[in-house]
């Protein structure tokens, strides 16, 4: 008996459905509820990457594998480490690929932490870099870990702030190479109506209009050399950045 190979209806009816689910705002608001309840209970402080906490949406992390895994980066740079539980686990993926490292950057990366990623047995394919993530100096030191010709991911996970997330697209976005990603986490703040729909369980609130998915916008009225991965983001529901997955289409 001949079984059909179904690999690429399989495929296309994931996109389709994922392009359906991007355009069905009460799933989406259904979601949001549901985020906004879990919010109670640190959800997103709960889950581990190989022993380190990784503080994402499991979609999110899914998402993100599937970036990785699709586009096999040489570097990835992700600004905010805390606990270094995302850089772990990119890593972990650039293992099994078998090239590339990756740069976390962040304005205080505490002791224990740095112990943590340093200690781990993927530390080898980590580079930490301290400082604030836009100044020149920083810049300069993050540049300098990019060998010639790498294909390069970037993941904006730090200060949430429409400000700074604006300033992080304008300073990194340029070093992402042409089919490959940037990630600007947390967009999630900017879906809320009012305050009322804005998760409050973290050191820092921003509310609408301040927040990463306003920033993201500005950023796409300014250039060209990104849009908007319509399937990926459609199918992140129980998410913390619905919409900010942007794939570089320039050079």
């Amino acid at each position: 008996m001949t079984t059909k190979d179904d690999r690429l209806e399989f495929e296309a009816r994931k996109r389709e459905m994922s392009l359906a689910l991007g355009n069905d705002e009460d799933a989406f608001q259904q979601s949001l509820n549901t985020l906004l309840t879990l919010d109670k209970y640190d959800y997103a402080y709960l889950w581990s990457w190989m022993g380190v906490p990784i503080i994402q949406m499991p979609a999110d992390v899914i998402a993100t594998q599937e970036v990785i895994w699709n586009t096999k980066p040489d570097v990835i740079i992700e600004t905010g480490v805390a606990r270094g539980g995302s850089m772990i686990f990119m890593a972990s993926l650039l293992k099994v690929i078998g090239k590339g490292k990756v740069i976390g950057v962040d304005i205080d990366i505490r002791a224990h932490n740095r112990d943590t990623v340093e200690k781990h047995p993927l530390s080898p394919l980590i580079t930490l870099i301290e400082g604030p993530s836009t100044t020149a100096e920083t810049l300069a030191k993050v540049k300098a870990e990019i060998p010639a010709g790498a294909s390069v991911m970037v993941v904006l996970d730090s200060d949430h702030s429409r400000d700074h997330v604006l300033d992080e697209l304008r300073c990194y976005g340029p070093l992402v190479t042409e089919g490959q990603y940037i990630v600007v986490a947390d967009t999630l703040l900017g879906y809320g109506k009012d305050t009322a729909l804005t998760p409050n369980r973290r050191s820092k609130i921003w509310h609408p209009g301040d927040e990463p998915y306003t920033a993201l916008n500005m950023y796409l009225e300014e250039t060209d050399r990104f849009e908007t991965d319509e399937a990926l983001n459609g199918k992140l529901v129980l998410s913390s950045s619905p919409g900010g997955y942007l794939k570089c289409v320039g050079k």
